[in-house]
Formats: C-alpha cells, sequence, structure tokens
C-alpha cells in the first residue's frame, strides 16, 4: 500500500502512530508506551468512523489489546487467525494495511466489510458473519497443517457466548483428537448480542470470580520455576494443578475435552497478553486462554449501553445519541416492534402462547415481551438449532411458540425445521426479522434465500404481510392455524399503516387483488407491492396498457386459483419478491402455471444467482443487480416486445 494514500484516509496528525502502521511487523518496532498510545489511537479512530456508518463498536473497543497481542506474537499471513463471527475484526482490519481510506467507509459501498473476507485481505484467512464457526474452522486449518508439515500456527478467538452455540461443543469435543496443537482464545466480555444466559455463562463466572483459584492459578508455575528441576516439577504439578482446580472451582469444563486451560487473564494489560500468547504459541498441546475483556472499554456511552453498541447505527460522539434522520416527522414504527407488540397484545390473550429467541431480544422485538410478560419468554443463546427444537417440544405439549428470529440465522436450524417441527406437523410460528437485504451487513446477514427453504417443506405455509397491520394480521392467523407456519418481513420501519383493533384471521391461500388489468398482471410480495404500484401507474400511463396488481401474501399455499383466472387472459404475468429467483416465488408462479398446462409468459423480478455484498443502503446494492424502478420497468417492457414479435413471427 502506498504510505501517502494510506495516510490520506487515516490523519497522520489525528493518529501518528496508527498512520505509519502498513503490516502487522510495524508493531514490534513500537515501545511500551507507543503501543499504549496506539491502542488510544485505534480506540479513538473506531469510534469516529462507527458514529458516521454505524456497526459493531462495543465488541471492537474490547479486544484493542487482545488483537494487539496477537499480531505481536504471532506472523499472519502465515500464521492463521479465525475470528468467531468476525464483527470484532476492525482492529484486526487497522492492523493488517487497512487503515486508510477504505476503512473510512467500512460497511458502505466501495468501503470494507464489517466482517472478514477472505477476499479483502490474505490475512483473513476465514470469512464469518454467524457465531459459533471459528473453532471448528480453525480446528480444521491446524489439522490441514498437520497434514502437510507445515508450521504455522491457528489461533482461534472465540467470545464466551459462541460456547452456548452446539457447533463450538462439537469441536471442541474433536480437539484433542485432530490436533495437538492450536492456541483457542475466549474473550469473555459477558456480553454477546444481549445479556448471556445458561450454565455456560455462568461456569465462567465461577471461574473468573473465584479469588482462591485464581491466586494458585497465577502463582503455581512462578513458584515451580523458582525451585531447583522446576521444569520437571512443572511437568508433574500439571496433573497437582488440575487437582486443584475440580476443588477451588466447578470441574474443569475444558480440560475435560483434553484442551489445557489458563487464566482467568486481564484483556488490557497488553505485557500479560503477551507473555500468556507467547507460552500458548510454544505449547505442546491444545490450550486455551480465557481473557477477560469489557465490551466498549473506552467509551462511556458504550460501556453504559453494550447492548445498544454491540451493533450501532450513527450516533453523536459526545452523547452516544443515534443522529437524527433528516426528517422532523417520525418514522413508523419498525416491523420488529411491532412483532414485538403483538406478541405482547396475543400473549397477555393467551399464557399458552410463548416468544422464543436466539440472543436477540432487542433485535427481534421480543425484548417487548420480556419486559412486560417474562414469564411467557426464553431466550435460549446463540443456539438457532435448539431454539427451533425447544419450540417443537413445547408445541407436543399445547404451548403455542413463536420463534423470533433473523432469517439469514434461521437457515441454521433447516434440519429442525424439517424433521422436528414440519414432519410432525406442530404448530409452530416462524417470525422471521430482517427478511430480504441488510445492506451495511452484506451477504452473511442478507435474508434472501428463506422464501426457498420455506417453500419446499411440506405441511407448513408462509406468508409476507404488505405493511405492520397485515404482519398482525398474519401473526393471528398463524396461531389460529395450528399448524407450522412461516412469516417474512424486512428490516426496518413499516408504511405507517394503523393497526386494527381486532386482528383479522385471513383465508389460508388467498390473494388480495389491488387492481384489475388485463395486459399485465404484477404479483408482489411485501416490499416489493409499492414497486409494483409504481410500475403499475408507469406502464398504463406511458405504455398505455391495462395493468392489474395483486399483494400475494401467501408463498405457499399459492392462490392458484386466482392465478389461473387471470393467466387466461393476461398477456405477461410479472412476480417480484425481494429474494433469490433460483427456487423463488417466481419459480412457484411458474411451476403452477406449467401444471396446469397454462403457456402464459412470466416475468421474474428479483435478485439474481449470487451472493450480494454490502452496500451504503437497498437502493445501491438493487441498481448493482438491475432492480431500481427504471431497470424493472425496461425488463418489463423488453418482455413485452419480446412476446409481440412472437406473435407476429406466427402470423
Amino acid at each position: 500500500m502506498n504510505t501517502s494514500q494510506h495516510n490520506a484516509g487515516n490523519g497522520s496528525d489525528a493518529y501518528p502512530i496508527l498512520s505509519k502502521i502498513e503490516k502487522p511487523s510495524d508493531l514490534r518496532s513500537l515501545s511500551e508506551d507507543e503501543l499504549q498510545d496506539l491502542a488510544a489511537e485505534i480506540r479513538k479512530r473506531l469510534i469516529a468512523v462507527t458514529s458516521n456508518n454505524g456497526g459493531h463498536l462495543g465488541p471492537n473497543l474490547g479486544v484493542v489489546e487482545l488483537t494487539m497481542a496477537m499480531h505481536l506474537v504471532f506472523d499472519t499471513p502465515k500464521d492463521k487467525f479465525v475470528f468467531d463471527v468476525s464483527h470484532q475484526g476492525y482492529v484486526h482490519k487497522l492492523l493488517t494495511g487497512r487503515a486508510g481510506p477504505a476503512f473510512d467507509n467500512v460497511r458502505k459501498t466501495d468501503g470494507l466489510s464489517g466482517f472478514l473476507s477472505r477476499t479483502e485481505s490474505p490475512h483473513d484467512s476465514f470469512g464469518a458473519g454467524h457465531a459459533g464457526t471459528a473453532l471448528s474452522a480453525a480446528l480444521g486449518m491446524a489439522a490441514a497443517r498437520d497434514q502437510l508439515g507445515t508450521d504455522e500456527h491457528v489461533v482461534a478467538l472465540c467470545g464466551d457466548a459462541a460456547f452456548t452455540c452446539g457447533i463450538t461443543m462439537e469441536a471442541l469435543n474433536n480437539v484433542s483428537a485432530a490436533t495437538k496443537r492450536l492456541v483457542i482464545i475466549l474473550n469473555d466480555n459477558e456480553w454477546s448480542i444481549a445479556k448471556n444466559v445458561g450454565a455456560i455463562s455462568k461456569y465462567l463466572n465461577d471461574l473468573i470470580t473465584n479469588p482462591i483459584y485464581n491466586r494458585l492459578h497465577h502463582d503455581f508455575g512462578a513458584l515451580l520455576q523458582k525451585v531447583p528441576g522446576g521444569e520437571q516439577l512443572l511437568k508433574i504439578g500439571k496433573s497437582a494443578e488440575k487437582g486443584w482446580k475440580s476443588i477451588m472451582v466447578p470441574s474443569s469444563l475444558f480440560e475435560k475435552y483434553g484442551v489445557r486451560y489458563f487464566g482467568p487473564i486481564d484483556g488490557h494489560d497488553l505485557p500479560l497478553l503477551r507473555r500468556n500468547l507467547e507460552f500458548a504459541k510454544e505449547a505442546d498441546e491444545p490450550v486455551i486462554l480465557h481473557i477477560v475483556t469489557k465490551k466498549g472499554k473506552g467509551y462511556k456511552p458504550a460501556l453504559a449501553r453494550p447492548e445498544s453498541f454491540h451493533g450501532t447505527s450513527p450516533f453523536v460522539v459526545q452523547s452516544g445519541k443515534s443522529k437524527p434522520s433528516g426528517s422532523q416527522a417520525a418514522p413508523p414504527p419498525n416491523y420488529q416492534d411491532v412483532f414485538g407488540k403483538a406478541m405482547v397484545r396475543f400473549a397477555k390473550a393467551d399464557k399458552k402462547i410463548v416468544g422464543i429467541t436466539g440472543a436477540m431480544p432487542s433485535g427481534t422485538g421480543l425484548i417487548h415481551l420480556s419486559n412486560e410478560v417474562p414469564e411467557q419468554f426464553y431466550d435460549v443463546g446463540i443456539a438457532e438449532e435448539h431454539a427451533v427444537l425447544f419450540a417443537a417440544g413445547l408445541a407436543t405439549q399445547g404451548i403455542h411458540p413463536v420463534v423470533g428470529i433473523y432469517s439469514t440465522f434461521l437457515q441454521r436450524a433447516f434440519d429442525q425445521i424439517i424433521h422436528d417441527v414440519c414432519l410432525q406437523n406442530l404448530p409452530v410460528v416462524f417470525c422471521m426479522d430482517r427478511a430480504g437485504l441488510s445492506p451495511n451487513d452484506g451477504a452473511t446477514h442478507h435474508g434472501l434465500f428463506d422464501i426457498v427453504y420455506t417453500r419446499c417443506v411440506p405441511n407448513a405455509i408462509a406468508m409476507q404481510p404488505m405493511d405492520e397491520d397485515e404482519l398482525v394480521d398474519m401473526m393471528y392467523t398463524a396461531l389460529e392455524h395450528k399448524a407450522p407456519a412461516f412469516i417474512r418481513y424486512p428490516r426496518g420501519s413499516g408504511i405507517g399503516a394503523e393497526i386494527k383493533d381486532e386482528p383479522q384471521c385471513l383465508e389460508i391461500g388467498k390473494a388480495r387483488p389491488l387492481s384489475e388489468g388485463s395486459d399485465v398482471i404484477l404479483w408482489a410480495l411485501g416490499p416489493m407491492i409499492q414497486d409494483a404500484l409504481d410500475l403499475s401507474e408507469r406502464l398504463q400511463v406511458e405504455d398505455g396498457l391495462s395493468v392489474g396488481v395483486v399483494n400475494a401474501r401467501f408463498i405457499k399455499p399459492l392462490d392458484r386459483e386466482l392465478l389461473f383466472s387471470q393467466a387466461k387472459s393476461a398477456r405477461l404475468i410479472v412476480t417480484l419478491e425481494d429474494g433469490v429467483l433460483s427456487g423463488g416465488f417466481g419459480s412457484a408462479v411458474l411451476e403452477s402455471l406449467s401444471e396446469e398446462g397454462l403457456s402464459t409468459a412470466v416475468h421474474r423480478i428479483g435478485w439474481p444467482d449470487r451472493f450480494i455484498e454490502h452496500g451504503t443502503d437497498a437502493a445501491i446494492l438493487r441498481a448493482s443487480v438491475g432492480l431500481d424502478p427504471d431497470q424493472m420497468l425496461a425488463g418489463i417492457r423488453k418482455k413485452l416486445a419480446t412476446l409481440s414479435n412472437q406473435v407476429r413471427e406466427t402470423v
């Protein structure tokens, strides 16, 4: 990287030390005082950039010294760092040649990803965006190293909440059998997204707070080093120390799995971190370093509200309050809050209705249920497979579980959806937030696949509302249906629709025509309905066509009766969906028409067969794949022109 270009974005005056860090090895030329100053500069830069762009501020503030220590001790890209989720990878980016202008646009179009990406830098050995993946991936890399006979080090940085994920525990069970050299860092900040729950959280807290064990553990190695023959005694003493642990604290979970445990270690003491990492680097057995960090360290608002600053929107640095949107009018409520408040309403009316989330009470809106009807709320931690199976168990006993979960995270429980819920036809309702785009987060968080993976499963119904009121109607319908049901809705604000005092139970599989037409019929889902209405007006005014619009409502079962009646007279059926085209809603329309023997032309509008990266907003990303209003209109016109040419050729 060119130094002048690097400094232009980094601001050498504001960040005199950081601006000189071109590569991780540059850290090793700094004095201890300079390293401390660098940590302060990194925090300053993190706060400045995320205040403009939003992003994962709290987790990154907490790992500044830890990430610096990792790069001081190890040598990437030869050595491999695998970050769980990788939302705490901003510091790593700053230390690996990405502190320049691109970092100013992190999470924006043409800027850096908010997560690690193998295509972004050779220092990013593994990409991620979901929790619990680091240990398995790192173990795979270590086993590959052993197979190939190379000598690089592999370090897995796992958050404490990762150990509530089944996949992490599966990996932990396999570590000692798969490799003899692996460094596992347990970054324990007591928070994942929401406050950690469950037995693992309690276990880690017991380790941190047991003063007798901590003192013995700290003094044990130092004492033996001073004794003649201490190195030999140290080997013998390992078994004695294990005995102490079993007496002083609950049985050592990690060592039961054959992984040597060290800690707790102060995650903000840079010299201490370096010493422990150097030891782990030379260990001849898998080791886990239990590092205790403070999420949000260095910024008072983030310390005071760690859940809010886990992933934040742009904010005012001085106060930590969200920046005003620029509009004086109050925006419509977010879909997540409409869902959460409806859950409170339904749960108060029926004690058998419960809400379940996986560490996302605020993100899903179920925080409203947690606050007002806590006895009917469950947060199972970052454990989506368990959440769905747990819901299935509840449903067998007459409880009506509603699983509030992001579309991208429900992918992780696909087997449980099929095998445990739908196969047994259990009345579990899945309310899938963030269906469609999550622009700043990118490919790992877009909810573009749920139409495909829900419409293929027997016994289930799948719906998408056009507004807030219809969302509540669909929730009511799903609860009354007494069978598996999926409701998808987008991130962010609704359209401002007023919610009825009494919800309406919708007729299963029935769409709602919004306007009539004979030339072109637009079948749309959710937020794409407004696009359909706009396209309809332009086609009528500019092209003189008769155009109808249908709020499809149901992805499955499709309203085949209405579709077939319209297809018999229309020249063209257009489908619009905020999901991938391959196997999606448009595919369902094509399949239905084919099965009925109808040859009516269909033009499908949706996302192409590729992963969509992050961008500043949805409009930019849509335009990049031909989904802005003018591009969609041009596509319809092209299809109509092709049909007209075919008619002329036939004549």
